[in-house]
């Protein structure tokens, strides 16, 4: 299940498609050149990025999925993690990724 941020960061690739991509992710449908930055599986990790069609396999149907990013390829999306690790550092002088969120 897809659980959308309040505040949605958006690679520059997706900024003028971002209705019709968040559309087909909910709809389960395939996207191609979409990542998704979400919390990290792993609490000891700051974010994951994952291809929007790793969605379709099990392990994800079974939980929420909160997405805080989408990108239009993998390289986009790494760019915007950084930018996005950097804003939280700037704005709390931590890394408490979850808590910036909430």
């Amino acid at each position: 299940m897809i659980k959308w941020a309040d505040k949605l960061y958006l690679g520059d690739s997706i900024h003028s498609r971002k209705e019709k991509v968040m559309r087909s992710l909910e709809n389960g449908k395939i996207t191609f050149a979409v990542y998704l930055i979400t919390h990290a599986s792993n609490r000891d990790n700051l974010l994951d990025i994952i291809n929007a069609n790793e969605l379709s396999f099990p392990y994800y149907q079974k939980k929420e999925c909160v997405v805080i990013g989408l990108a239009g390829s993998a390289s986009e999306a790494k760019e915007l993690v950084t930018d996005m690790i950097e804003e939280i550092y700037r704005n709390t002088g931590d890394f408490k990724v979850r808590e910036y969120f909430q």
